[in-house]
């Protein structure tokens, strides 16, 4: 069996003193906050349902001809709509079981 050699900063072993705060990074300015992200992907979800309203009123117009063009871009955004739901769900989860945690 092989021997650990490194225990990642921050971390300490069962018993032993936590690290050092000042050693653990917070702020990188590289690396987008969860905030960023999410509001990103947001945006990203509401583009795609605005794409595909377009796409349904250039087909009932008559400038789009191909129906699956027009079922691509729903199911795209029924997708990422999805998703969004999802993320939400599991944040909402996470949430409350910190809340019970902490009673």
């Amino acid at each position: 069996m092989d021997p650990i050699h490194r225990i990642p900063s921050g971390i300490a072993p069962m018993g032993a003193a936590a690290a050092d705060p000042g050693l653990i990074k917070t702020g990188d300015s590289g690396v987008p906050s969860f905030e960023d992200t999410l509001k990103k992907f947001l945006g990203d979800v509401n583009s795609m349902q605005n794409q595909a309203d377009a796409t349904i009123e250039k087909f009932v117009a008559g400038e789009i001809k191909d129906v699956h063009q027009v079922t691509s871009a729903l199911e795209e955004a029924r997708t990422s709509f999805n998703l969004m739901l999802e993320i939400r769900n599991k944040t909402m989860e996470a949430y409350q079981e910190m809340m019970r945690m902490q009673a």
